[in-house]
């Protein structure tokens, strides 16, 4: 079985990008091809713009230039309550999330789905993710499997590893396996000239480009705190609230011959910081996550003891071999073949086998690093 057989009517989430320019044209040859915008966000940034609407005015001109319907789906609500809370909750409780994984689970491949199939009367979805998969009564259980992109560089796997395999089995990829040169090259050969040379959209899923900090002190309120040096216990500076800082980032502190680094976020408002990059604390070879989900089905050899397969945290960084035990309510037990500098809690763990994406679990408790300082001696 395949789901590409059974297709006759399809809604393209339409971006305003290339990538979902181009997976529309390819589909359109095929089959009955609508074109959806979804509207998630509709606030103004702080200097009055809102990207929303020149991106809904692209997504309408690529419609018109293919020839095909155009609709607009508006989840302002939904991705406030199923995506943003949670990012606000997370940065409070000094966690670092990933709203983009969190919004292909909850809106683009779960609220999509359900506007699609109910208002459009399609039988399948397509967006323009660089990823692609396979579809077969033959699995155990029957089902899809995501697997990674045919580029490499701009394979999105990573952001799809907490998608159900209800939507996965209803949903089309057309670019996955193309480049993205490719793809730029067939945008122009089509009369997409503008949206091939479009500037790459970056930052928070659907929020844009904006000066983070300047965004999230409209959510969060300051709350001071200092940044202690891990090695000597001095306070070497304040900060406004840890919610605006990340574990491996730099901290930009004055008056030191080497730079300073997040090291670990304590329960109170206080920073422990590392002088240097390459510091012992920033690095672990194992961590611990919440509840696995499996994009197809839990490995089989999990629940007899270890599974081996490839991690990663962080898009676009290499893979690592890795081992991983199940631990009681379906956590999981990561231990790393080397060790990873910046291991984040809130950030998601995600696996793969060969070329396939099997699924993510999110990160709660990284380490213990090799330091030998026992931080619990350090008086805040």
């Amino acid at each position: 079985m395949h789901l590409l057989k059974e297709v006759r009517k399809i809604a393209v989430g339409i971006s305003g990008g290339v990538d979902s320019a181009v997976s529309a044209y390819i589909l359109s040859k095929k089959y009955e091809t609508v074109g959806v915008f979804m509207k998630n966000w509709d606030l103004i940034d702080e200097t009055g713009f809102c990207s929303v609407e020149k991106d809904l005015n692209d997504a309408q001109e690529v419609c018109k230039l293919l020839d095909i319907p155009f609709y607009e789906a508006n989840f302002v609500k939904e991705y406030w309550t199923e995506v943003f809370d949670d990012l606000i909750s997370d940065y409070k409780n000094g966690l670092t999330p990933n709203p983009d994984i969190l919004c292909n689970k909850n809106i683009k491949f779960n609220r999509f789905i359900d506007f699609a199939f109910n208002k459009v009367n399609v039988n399948a979805i397509a967006t323009g993710h660089y990823a692609r998969t396979v579809i077969s009564d033959n699995f155990k259980p029957p089902g899809a499997k995501l697997l990674k992109a045919f580029d490499p560089i701009k394979d999105q796997t990573f952001f799809l590893s907490q998608i159900s395999q209800h939507a996965l089995c209803k949903t089309i990829f057309p670019i996955g396996n193309l480049l993205k040169s490719q793809v730029k090259h067939i945008a122009r050969s089509i009369g997409l000239e503008r949206f091939a040379s479009k500037k790459e959209s970056m930052g928070i899923c659907f929020i844009g480009p904006r000066n983070f900090k300047n965004f999230i002190t409209e959510y969060i309120s300051p709350s001071k705190g200092n940044f202690i040096d891990i090695d000597s216990g001095k306070i070497v500076g304040q900060h406004i609230g840890k919610h605006s800082w990340t574990i491996g980032q730099r901290c930009h502190l004055s008056g030191f011959d080497d730079a300073y680094y997040i090291a670990i976020k304590t329960d109170g408002e206080d920073i422990l910081v590392a002088k240097g990059h390459y510091h012992p604390i920033l690095f672990c070879d194992s961590l611990t996550t919440g509840p696995a989900h499996w994009v197809h089905s839990e490995p089989i050899n999990l629940s007899k003891g270890t599974f081996s397969c490839k991690f990663r945290f962080q898009h676009g960084k290499p893979l690592t071999n890795c081992s991983m035990y199940k631990l009681t309510n379906n956590n999981l037990f990561i231990k790393l073949e080397s060790p990873l500098r910046a291991l984040t809690p809130g950030q998601y763990a995600v696996f793969y086998k060969d070329n396939e994406c099997l699924g993510s679990a999110r990160i709660s408790h990284p380490g213990p690093s090799k330091y030998t300082l026992d931080v619990a001696d350090i008086k805040l």
